[in-house]
């Protein structure tokens, strides 16, 4: 481009031709599911894959209409499931596409045809010159044509330095070449123009966008949904072999006596036999589809969404709901400092006088000399601009600084700047000449206080340069992890480049402050039994300092130096791994590392980033936490979206997943429990003489209460403090555990235990004495209150059944509901429900019967307790308990 057209800009056929030559400044974006893909793509979770499979063979099995309204059950199960969960998905990928757009409508100021004007990012083309100010973000690669600024190129590199960049700096081929700008980068200081190079996928954001892995690690709920669905599938094949044979049994055996000849007769008779099979495959494959626990995918479809708006409301937006669930499964954290752990600016706290006395930021305006020569200083050497009271530009000492005097400028005099020498890493100090003659110098304390002949006292005197004094305390506080600044005058014509004659006003001292919940959050990870490793860029001693302040660590116990890690082979790595609680110096290409040695030890890793660089790491930890304030590209990796960058909502997202899995198995728990109680009623109802105890009608009703309405009820348990306190899951860890499958058992055997007693006993049948209706009726009655009854146990493996109900009111009106809705059937159920009106004291008599589970459920958890306290009479650790298993919680 010649120096013309970079003063005058590209001309309207220009534009067109380099956009044609080298396309638009758009970034490819990673490809997002439209609402029929991922309607798709959720037919493939495991349990959908069992159901539909019974569904199939249901239908191709239908001979009745009873047959046919099954089928419509397991379909609709089926469907509502999957369209809740695409529903879930769809409006949280449209809320991060809606935040993603409006990030995308930046604009900035561009030379086209002789003047400025403004443009939107994505109208850039290759050629365009832009002009460049403090505050702003490249919105290209380019290469610099006039003036002179400094630029934060953390986003791309994960280096928190400024970089200079004119004209004439040297190309070195690489991001801290001194003539290239980068898009993604922020200006922190300067102003200038460049000429654009190269523009969207062709830029080193763009190129590291499109490269950013695209295959993810199968989440630990789905491969334990997977496991638990084949469990599902290999106890529904046993039990549908068992009711197949004990039917054949029946017909066989049972009916002709045993006798032998009767027995021979039945095998003759070829059309007999043909019948007895398809009877006995029907049962079969109705107990399949009884076993199967149609409810699971909407309960989990369910719980997941219901959380995820929760999340909404803590800062946390969840892209993709499994991640959830993964976050609770965490056993590592790797997470960035800056920003996540601290507040990410620098605050004045303090100043020291001349005296070498400590003045916090409070007590500053009763100081007023004082705190005037700081405000001048701030405000009139700065290059921030202030923007409806907001501070921007400039760098992070200098927003600091002027943060912290900004409700003071309007009080200083009108001064003109006749003098500025910018800030660089050379000389390490910026100065400014004002019209009244005084110059403000700012920069190290080294090199100010050797330029120092004397000092400005507090009250405005000169006073003698106390250099042990004050060079004593600059040191304390840098010891500390403290940035130190100091301030000085002069009113002598400084030769230039050099310092001299100043008299020194104060010492600034600065930190990038903890988070007020980070200690708190990092000690909930810790009592959750996650590691959590902190990555900064600051050296060993600093990150140290600020790890000990955050309860990471203590002294330099578990303190790497990056270094030393990229030396160790990938073996030596995963060894080490659990000694680690910090890497100093550590560079976003070290996370994709730690990731992968993390997971070779089993372990469920999370990961937090904000930059480009960080996005492959994002993409392969099993759980991506991507920064609210970091660019696109990492929030496109991420799983989950810190809208607020605090740790406290990582922790947060860590209880939400814990208390999800835990509502899954209470709902498995519950669920199995009765499709238990419904195979062994319907296998032992007809060798009782009782051919359908429960009628088809009836049984989808129980399916409701088993499905629909328990999957709601348990969807809204309350994320309790206490799973904060117990281990994590490791990774291989199924879903139905021995202690689960021992309770389904001892609730399920006792309810069927319970209504075969009532179909066979006299004394049961003689107290509903007014119709064989009215008995089955009330056996029916007596079924549906054993579920509700058993959905309070299966809620909680306390002793003390109503612990935290109050925290899930919806639990107790879906409860009360569904006995509502049972007390109607009874009088108004009709033929079509087969039931009787009951009198009051015989539906009392049933509900009475049915609570009887209640007892017999908490003798054996107090049994079961006793026996347990006499092994172990003296073990009381909260943080070695299996969280899964909460009974010791009472």
């Amino acid at each position: 481009m010649t120096d013309k057209t970079a003063l005058t800009g590209l001309t309207p056929k220009e534009v067109k031709k380099s956009r044609e030559t080298y396309g638009e400044n758009v970034i490819t974006q990673q490809k997002t599911h439209g609402f029929l893909s991922a309607l798709a793509s959720n037919f493939a979770d495991p349990i959908i894959r069992i159901l539909s499979v019974a569904l199939v063979i249901n239908l191709i099995l239908t001979f009745s209409g009873s047959g046919i309204l099954e089928s419509v059950g397991i379909g609709v199960a089926i469907l509502l499931s999957t369209l809740v969960s695409t529903f879930s998905e769809y409006s949280s990928e449209t809320a991060f596409l809606r935040m993603r757009n409006e990030a995308a409508q930046s604009v900035c100021r561009v030379m086209r045809t002789g003047r400025a004007v403004k443009l939107k990012v994505s109208e850039l083309v290759v050629g365009d010159t832009v002009l460049l100010s403090a505050g702003e973000k490249i919105p290209a690669d380019g290469e610099m044509l006039s003036g002179e600024i400094a630029v934060d190129q953390s986003p791309l590199n994960g280096e928190s330095r400024e970089v200079r960049k004119h004209p004439d700096g040297k190309d070195d081929g690489t991001l801290n070449s001194a003539r290239h700008v980068f898009c993604g980068s922020f200006i922190v200081s300067g102003s200038g123009s460049m000429t654009v190079t190269r523009v969207g996928d062709g830029t080193i954001y763009g190129k590291t966008a499109l490269e950013t892995v695209s295959q993810t690690r199968e989440s630990p709920l789905r491969a334990r949904l997977s496991h638990l669905a084949g469990t599902l599938s290999k106890l529904g094949l046993c039990a549908a072999l068992f009711v197949a044979a004990a039917d054949l049994f029946k017909q066989i055996f049972i009916d002709n006596g045993f006798e032998l000849s009767r027995i021979s007769a039945f095998f003759a008779d070829t059309g007999g036999l043909l019948t007895c099979l398809i009877h006995a495959l029907i049962l079969a494959v109705t107990v399949v589809v009884v076993a199967v626990p149609e409810g699971l995918p909407m309960m989990i479809t369910v719980v997941l969404s219901s959380n995820m708006a929760r999340m909404l409301k803590d800062g946390v937006l969840v892209r993709k709901p499994t991640g959830i669930e993964t976050a609770g499964s965490m056993n590592i954290l790797f997470t960035d400092k800056t920003g996540t752990l601290t507040v990410g600016r620098l605050t004045l706290t303090n100043v020291i006088d001349s005296s070498a006395d400590e003045i916090s930021v409070q007590a500053l305006p009763h100081y007023a000399f004082l705190r005037d020569k700081l405000a001048a200083a701030a405000f009139y050497g700065t290059a921030c601009t202030v923007i409806n009271g907001q501070v921007t530009g400039g760098n992070a000492t200098e927003r600091a600084l002027l943060n912290a005097s900004l409700s003071h400028t309007d009080k200083l005099p009108a001064l003109k700047v006749t003098q500025r020498v910018a800030f660089s890493s050379d000389s390490k100090y910026s100065s400014v000449t004002l019209s009244d003659g005084t110059t403000y110098i700012k920069g190290a304390p080294e090199i100010i206080l050797a330029a120092c002949t004397g000092a400005i006292s507090r009250d405005g005197a000169r006073v003698p340069l106390q250099k042990l004094k004050i060079d004593r305390a600059a040191a304390n506080a840098a010891s500390k992890m403290l940035r130190v600044v100091a301030i000085a005058q002069t009113t002598s014509q400084a030769e230039q480049g050099k310092l001299k004659n100043l008299d020194l006003i104060c010492l600034c001292v600065m930190q990038d402050a903890l988070r007020p919940a980070a200690k708190s959050a990092v000690n909930e990870l810790k009592s959750a039994g996650i590691q959590t490793v902190m990555l900064t860029g600051d050296g060993v001693g600093t990150a140290a300092a600020i790890a000990n302040e955050a309860g990471i660590t203590k002294g330099r116990e578990g303190v790497f130096d990056a270094s030393a890690i990229r030396n160790m082979s990938d073996g030596e790595l995963a060894e080490i791994l659990p000694q680690i609680r910090v890497i100093a110096r550590s560079l976003p290409s070290d996370k994709s590392r730690l990731i992968k040695a993390a997971q070779k030890r089993g372990l469920v890793v999370g990961m937090t980033g904000d930059g480009v660089n960080d996005a492959p790491a994002l993409k392969i930890a099993d759980v991506g936490f991507a920064m609210g304030s970091g660019s696109d590209v990492a929030k496109d990796a991420g799983d989950i979206v810190i809208l607020n960058d605090d740790i406290s909502s990582i922790s947060k997202a860590v209880l939400y997943g814990r208390t999800i899995f835990l509502s899954i198995r209470k709902f498995i728990v519950f669920q199995l429990t009765m499709n238990l109680c419904a195979v062994g009623v319907s296998v032992l109802g007809p060798l009782i003489g009782v051919e359908m105890p429960i009628t088809v009608i009836q049984m989808l009703w129980v399916n409701m209460i088993m499905d629909t309405l328990a999957g709601l009820a348990f969807s809204f348990e309350p994320p309790l403090k206490e799973y904060m306190s117990h281990p994590p899951k490791e990774r291989e860890a199924r879903v139905l555990t021995r202690d689960m499958l021992w309770r389904i058992c001892r609730m399920g055997i006792y309810t069927v235990a319970l209504c075969t007693a009532f179909l066979s006993l006299p004394v049961f049948k003689s107290i509903f004495s007014s119709g064989e209706t009215a008995f089955m009726c009330a056996f029916f009655t007596l079924f549906i209150f054993a579920a509700l009854f058993n959905a309070f146990t299966a809620r909680t493996p306390r002793i003390m059944l109503t612990a935290n109900l109050s925290k899930n009111r919806p639990f107790c009106m879906i409860i009360a509901f569904a006995a509502a809705v049972q007390i109607f059937l009874i009088f108004f159920g009709g033929d079509m429900f087969r039931t009787a009106p009951l009198s009051i004291g015989e539906i009392l008599y049933v509900i009475m019967l049915s609570f009887t589970v209640i007892p017999w459920e908490l003798m054996l958890r107090i049994i079961k307790r006793l026996q347990k306290s006499r092994k172990t009479p003296n073990v009381d650790k909260p943080a070695q308990r299996d969280y899964n298993n909460a009974a010791n919680l009472q």
